[in-house]
């Protein structure tokens, strides 16, 4: 996987997260069906926005562009609802010629394997394949990949013109064109061609940003070994880079503005991922991002132990959300203050609503899986990294379990989640935008 939005399901209410889930997963199943199992690989967390995009600018019930895939390693070998229809071929479509670009710039820059000839040698196979995948798909929705394989094709040709003080927007220039044309085409696709203007000001913006914060991730690594860097060549300091990116974010902000989403639940999804979710990622990578919250089971046992809550401006303090848990509001916190229900009061406290008693009924046990299903399981999370990295199921007793690098100490990125206030706190394309509020 590779991309600049990877957003952490601690910030995300559960529709939210499954939403995300959907189109990512929408994306992969999209490459597979089109063009193979190897296209799988171009699978990535910035291509699903097309396909969110798309979606979010539709009429049509969310659930009519949906169905249901089959068991997969990647979600613990569980079914669930997936993107389908022309926003996630089109993503594809645009994955795989951008995949293909930055196989050939790999090769090109002679990147670990790839200096080797034979690697070299199939990796331009694969990506000449790519291309020409792409391009039959994309003709197929109306869109022409030769937009972007143009576009990226200049991009050596700058490189090679680039020498300090060359401005760094003018290395960007090939990225920003190339996006702008994928997020422009979402509103063909949609039927709103008044969107057409906003969204390819967006598309423009967001490839700056990809190409600004892949150039800074990279400074250290390419510093050390002497690969070629637009920040280095350009002369350009972190400080400058820092003000491009913060402007392309405030001005995405106001392309958003003057879309005209269809109200569902992606038009949400695309704010709360074009908004909130890019500028964390320009804070991790510039590092201003960090962990906030705490272990939650440390906090429930906390709040068990005192049985009081602490609030600060009627969000709850080293808890994810207010109720206290991370996946979402608790039925078994005392309720915040100004909530419809007595302040402090728990709806399952004694006299309260519920089974005689006022406690909830005990939630029915998981079925367990067979050994040999059980080993297929673990094999396929530990492989994919979800027994460190993410909240997963017990293998053989379903049982929800933390992951091994709980805490997000030392994770390397994989949970800066966690900034876990109020999502439109401080932002000023939030008015009236009905993003939600619930991440």
């Amino acid at each position: 996987m590779f991309g600049i939005i990877r957003p952490c399901r601690h910030r995300m209410s559960e529709g939210m997260a499954a939403s995300w889930l959907a189109h990512l997963c929408g994306l992969c199943l999209a490459l597979r069906d089109g063009h193979g199992q190897a296209a799988r690989m171009a699978t990535n967390y910035d291509g699903l926005i097309v396909s969110v995009l798309v979606e979010a600018q539709t009429a049509a019930d969310t659930g009519q562009q949906r169905r249901t895939a089959g068991p997969c390693p990647l979600r613990g070998m569980r079914t669930a609802p997936v993107a389908t229809g022309e926003g996630a071929r089109l993503a594809a479509a645009v994955s795989l010629v951008l995949a293909s670009a930055k196989m050939r710039d790999h090769v090109e820059d002679r990147d670990g394997a790839y200096a080797r000839r034979p690697v070299a040698a199939a990796a331009r196979g694969i990506a000449r394949r790519w291309d020409r995948a792409g391009a039959r798909t994309g003709e197929d929705l109306g869109f022409d990949t030769a937009v972007l394989v143009d576009a990226i094709g200049r991009q050596g040709a700058i490189e090679a013109a680039v020498g300090p003080g060359t401005p760094l927007l003018a290395v960007t220039e090939p990225t920003e064109t190339a996006t702008a044309a994928a997020f422009a085409h979402t509103a063909v696709l949609a039927g709103r061609p008044g969107n057409r203007a906003p969204l390819e000001e967006a598309g423009r913006l967001f490839g700056r940003l990809a190409h600004l914060l892949d150039a800074v991730e990279d400074l250290a690594e390419d510093t050390r070994t002497g690969a070629w860097n637009p920040l280095t060549a350009t002369g350009t300091g972190l400080a400058e880079a820092r003000r491009l990116c913060d402007d392309a974010l405030h001005g995405i902000r106001l392309a958003l503005r003057d879309t005209d989403f269809a109200g569902s639940a992606s038009g949400r999804l695309a704010h709360v991922l074009l908004v909130h979710e890019l500028g964390r990622s320009v804070d991790r990578v510039f590092g201003g991002g960090s962990c906030a919250h705490p272990d939650h089971r440390e906090a429930a046992a906390d709040g068990a132990a005192t049985g009081i809550a602490a609030y600060d401006g009627g969000i709850r303090v080293g808890t994810a959300q207010a109720g206290g848990n991370p996946f979402g509001p608790s039925p078994y916190a005392p309720n915040p203050p100004g909530s419809p229900a007595d302040p402090g009061r728990s709806p399952y406290a004694p006299g309260g609503p519920g089974v005689p008693g006022g406690f909830p009924p005990p939630p029915e046990p998981p079925r367990r899986r067979g050994l040999l299903a059980g080993c297929l399981v673990f094999t396929g999370l530990f492989c994919t990294c979800q027994l460190c990295c993410a909240t997963h199921e017990n293998p053989w007793s379903r049982e929800r379990k933390e992951p091994w690098c709980d805490g997000c100490d030392g994770c390397d990125g994989c949970c800066d989640c966690c900034n876990c206030c109020n999502c439109c706190d401080g932002c000023d394309g939030c008015d009236g935008c009905d993003c939600g509020c619930d991440c």
